[in-house]
């Protein structure tokens, strides 16, 4: 299967959250690395984020500096990356910022059962894509690939995170850990349940270690396409 290179990228807690369970969303990490992620965005040809992330954030999912704009725009490619996300039904409000915010191509994989009244309910914000029942993450993937997308940035949340190293969809995995603890049971990890290739026997590869003022950045190759 065809698909494109693809990083994971998140943030967590000391002990492993990707938030806590208050209404505000909380931060765990700073200006520096902030920047650091839009790097990546502003490399990457897609910013893929799951629907519960879509809903919950409202993110934009677009490269913020100016100067990496011009970088893109002069290299002849679009301001920012296509903006994609996942969803069994797309329920989604077209007045979120996914789909007002940015010139550049939306795109909504949606499972069978619900397509149709997700492409009404849409409309032009974006292209609706039936993914099949359920939709299939490799799918998804391998559809991207003959959309010209050769590098995939996903981040988030953790329903996503999950499904692209437990299916062997992913190369490599951005992790910052912020220096607290969530503690709280209730609250949103990194990884749900699954099966992985990397056990106490078999770890992932380690390729970068980086403090990034008070957090710390991990990177770690997931395919033998990570560069060392």
């Amino acid at each position: 299967m065809t698909r494109p290179y693809t990083t994971l990228s998140c943030a967590v807690s000391l002990d492993g959250y990707l938030d806590d369970t208050s209404p505000q969303r909380l931060l765990l990490s700073n200006d520096a690395d902030f920047d650091r992620v839009d790097q990546v965005r502003a490399d990457s040809d897609a910013i893929l984020v799951g629907a519960c992330t879509l809903r919950q954030d409202d993110p934009r999912l677009l490269v913020r500096s100016e100067a990496r704009v011009r970088e893109r725009l002069t290299a002849g490619r679009t301001s920012s990356p296509v903006k994609v996300t996942v969803s069994e039904r797309a329920d989604f409000d077209p007045g979120a910022r996914f789909f007002t915010r940015g010139d550049v191509d939306k795109l909504v994989y949606c499972g069978r059962d619900g397509f149709s009244d997700a492409r009404a309910r849409i409309g032009s914000a974006a292209t609706v894509v039936d993914a099949g029942r359920p939709v299939a993450m490799g799918w998804v993937c391998a559809d991207l690939a003959e959309r010209g997308v050769e590098r995939l940035l996903v981040e988030g949340g953790g329903t996503v995170l999950t499904q692209f190293p437990a299916q062997g969809l992913a190369d490599e995995l951005h992790l910052v850990v912020a220096p607290f603890l969530v503690g709280d049971s209730r609250a949103r990890r990194f990884i749900d349940d699954g099966h992985f290739p990397w056990r106490a026997d078999s770890p992932a590869r380690l390729v970068e270690t980086r403090a990034i003022g008070d957090v710390v950045l991990l990177r770690y190759a997931l395919s033998e396409r990570c560069p060392g």
